[in-house]
């Protein structure tokens, strides 16, 4: 542990990072990084905050005026997210790491944030190191992001059922708010001098995440063609569409290439732990047709389409997709000058979480971080002693989980914790 390298606030604001389902495992590195985005004080500050929104009167022991004076500028560094209420009462929430406040810090250059450092040090975090990319993307069966569908690669006609939370261009015509901003990983690694040619300003954000980021200037509002005509050309420069795993509410959609994008970079260097949820869909090939020029297996994304010698026409060979590895985007069956790749049905559908508040709450079941959010309030002894109880009933074996879930509904427990919690309920 790198206690010592850091001061006091920031080994605390780790320690808070890491109740949130996606965490960042503690490192110098990562020290340096939030030194770089929080001053000690605010490290501090943000050590106290709760996983679930507050207002500035909730925030902590201060005057309300000089809590909410924190919080705005916190906010308007994209630290935090703050919403704007029709009655006029502001609440907060800290993001997690990813998909969050180290993206938010790229998505826009700015001139009161060392930038190029910034980059170097993440670099080194996520591409070297490793342990924060491999927890942030491989614990659990629910996984922060998803691959979207080509639309244009799918058949015509009948074709294959997709459904509307399957399409990209769903996601963008029923937003409540849209932005654009600067895509975090090739402004990364722009500054290091590594960046691919894609564009940069095609970053997109929707509905709740939307609305802070484009009233801060992290993200700029788009129109539904704009946005739809981003998406075009981000199909035509073959880049995969990596967003929220969930079917309502999407806040985001990046647009990736293999070369510069965590996540395609994960799915390829972690594809055994599918830290990508898939499409609904495979690419077939169809041998009689395929001329063997590798075409498809170049534009893959996560390395997943290899030429393979057919048995049936000797000395060709024939592109095939390794279904543990495809993420079912199409890049491939869209690239395929002969025709001889198309898309197919899984043989079971992928399973999506709802909404935002599903998904974190079931990646905090398989994290074994649920008593992080029931009990939240941490400046109560009451919500600590009662998190590490239910922090030590989750880590048994299955079959006194099994029986600890049967007493956990019990009267008893249950009035225990409506008395201890505030207001008489969970918070």
């Amino acid at each position: 542990m790198a206690h010592h390298l850091g001061k006091s606030g920031y080994p605390a604001l780790v320690g808070r990072l890491n109740r949130y389902p996606q965490g960042a495992a503690e490192s110098a590195l990562l020290y340096k990084i939030l030194a770089l985005l929080f001053s000690e004080r605010e490290a501090g500050l943000v050590a106290l905050l709760p996983i679930k929104p507050f207002t500035a009167a909730a925030a902590w022991k201060l005057p309300e005026a000089e809590a909410r004076r924190i919080l705005d500028g916190l906010a308007d560094r994209a630290l935090l997210l703050d919403t704007l209420a029709p009655g006029g009462e502001t609440t907060y929430v800290l993001p997690p790491p990813m998909a969050g406040f180290l993206e938010f810090s790229l998505m826009r250059t700015r001139g009161d944030l060392d930038q190029k450092a910034l980059s170097e040090l993440l670099y080194q975090y996520l591409n070297v190191e490793e342990d924060f990319i491999r927890g942030l993307f491989s614990p659990g069966e629910t996984q922060l992001g998803r691959a979207f569908v080509q639309e244009p690669a799918l058949p015509g006609g009948e074709g294959l059922h997709v459904l509307d939370y399957e399409r990209a261009s769903e996601v963008i015509r029923t937003a409540s708010r849209r932005g654009v901003a600067l895509c975090y990983c090739r402004h990364k690694m722009r500054h290091l001098g590594m960046a691919c040619g894609a564009p940069l300003e095609i970053c997109m954000t929707f509905n709740g995440a939307a609305e802070p980021l484009i009233r801060h200037g992290f993200a700029r509002e788009a129109g539904l063609t704009e946005m739809l005509d981003l998406l075009r050309q981000a199909y035509e420069l073959r880049l995969v569409q990596f967003g929220e795993n969930v079917r309502e509410g999407v806040n985001f959609i990046c647009n990736c290439c293999g070369c510069c994008c965590e996540a395609m970079q994960a799915a390829r260097r972690f594809s055994f732990l599918h830290p990508v949820h898939t499409t609904n869909f495979m690419p077939v090939t169809d041998a009689g047709r395929c001329c063997g020029c590798g075409l498809c297996a170049r534009v893959c994304p996560v390395a997943a389409v290899r030429l393979e010698e057919d048995p049936a026409r000797p000395g060709r060979k024939t592109a095939r997709a390794d279904p543990e590895l495809c993420l079912g985007c199409g890049v491939c069956a869209r690239a395929c000058v002969s025709g001889a790749v198309r898309l197919a049905a899984r043989g079971r559908r992928v399973l999506t979480p709802l909404n935002t508040a599903h998904r974190v709450v079931l990646m905090a079941i398989e994290r074994g971080k649920l008593q992080d959010l029931i009990f939240d309030n941490r400046a109560l002894f009451s919500h600590r002693a009662m998190a590490a109880v239910l922090g030590v009933i989750l880590k048994l074996p299955p079959v006194k989980l099994a029986l600890a879930n049967r007493q956990l509904r019990s009267r008893y427990l249950e009035a225990l914790v409506r008395r201890l919690a505030p207001g008489g309920g969970l918070k």
